[in-house]
């Protein structure tokens, strides 16, 4: 009898850690082939022949990589978004593609607090300029009394509130969520537009759809206060880039702490690259340690119980 093969991409699962030994312990048999950085698809067609299952990050899954491998039943990725897998195919060919809501929010309500501050004190600017020799002493700006705008309200952006709060910030968010949902009487509820208007601090926390494709665009930057500052730890086609980089350079906001971009990694020759008050980081926010084991087990045993019918986050 063939065993049931698993495929394990995500880069900081190793043979012989705990997943590794969850799934051999569950009868699988395990291959891995942790990928970074830009994923070929003839890659990912080699990796996925003979494969059942797979424990994936963010690789583009598109239909015709999805066509190409006939033994595959089941995709868990070890996050949020789900955006790089081509969901209808896989339904269509009958694999079941799950998710891991809320794994890593508290993970990225910290970042995403990490990048206000960062962004309000300047202190990559600081750090930079006294590498090269200078002593920056601009001023920075305080969180206290500011206004804090949130685009979606999933579990990091939750997460994110009573930290604001803490940090003497008002909360507001804007989204379809329904009212029973709404049950923090802290957080304001708007329209995008009103956000945009009176957010001192915008906050990306949505999924990517092609309704929230280049959501953030020139019309959305002529909204924002001259003083604004964009976070974006979601998806990096949320923003557009080309429209973020006049918007920064006419000063018609500060600038833009980015944890995720369009093309990850960052190309060489991104506009992004050399903007004063633009800051891109390498899609970490939801990179602890905690964060990664607790993705890890709970990805293996989502894995698992799909192979057996029996899916607990299914998106198809």
């Amino acid at each position: 009898m063939t065993a049931t093969r698993v495929l394990i991409t995500t880069d900081y699962l190793r043979p012989g850690d705990e997943v590794d030994e969850f799934l051999r312990l569950s009868g699988l048999e395990t291959v891995h082939l942790p990928m970074v950085g830009r994923r070929d698809p003839e890659q990912l067609v080699a990796a996925l022949a003979g494969i059942d299952a797979a424990l994936v990050a963010n690789e583009p899954l598109t239909a015709d990589v999805l066509a190409r491998a006939p033994r595959l039943r089941v995709i868990v990725r070890t996050g949020v978004g789900y955006d790089s897998v081509d969901v209808a195919a896989a339904a269509r060919l009958g694999i079941s593609v799950s998710n891991l809501p809320g794994i890593n929010a508290n993970a990225v309500a910290e970042y995403t607090m990490g990048l206000l501050l960062a962004g309000a004190r300047r202190l990559v600017q600081s750090a930079h300029g006294v590498a090269q020799g200078a002593w920056p002493r601009e001023d920075g700006r305080e969180l206290r009394g500011s206004t804090l705008g949130l685009i979606g309200y999933g579990a990091s952006a939750r997460a994110v509130v009573p930290l604001a709060r803490a940090f003497g910030m008002s909360v507001v968010c804007s989204t379809n969520v329904p009212p029973r949902l709404r049950s923090d009487p802290s957080v304001r509820f708007v329209d995008l537009p009103e956000l945009l208007a009176i957010a001192d601090y915008v906050s990306v926390h949505t999924a990517l759809t092609e309704r929230t494709r280049g959501l953030l665009g020139e019309s959305a930057f002529k909204r924002m206060k001259p003083t604004a500052l964009l976070v974006n730890t979601a998806r990096g086609p949320i923003v557009d880039e080309d429209a973020l980089v006049a918007a920064v350079r006419a000063g018609q906001i500060a600038g833009a702490a980015l944890d995720v971009v369009s093309e990850e990694p960052l190309p060489l020759g991104s506009p992004l690259r050399g903007v004063d008050g633009i800051v891109v980081y390498s899609h970490m926010a939801g990179q602890t340690a905690e964060a990664r084991a607790a993705a890890g087990r709970r990805g293996a045993e989502e894995l698992v119980a799909a192979l057996e019918g029996r899916a607990q986050f299914p998106v198809n």
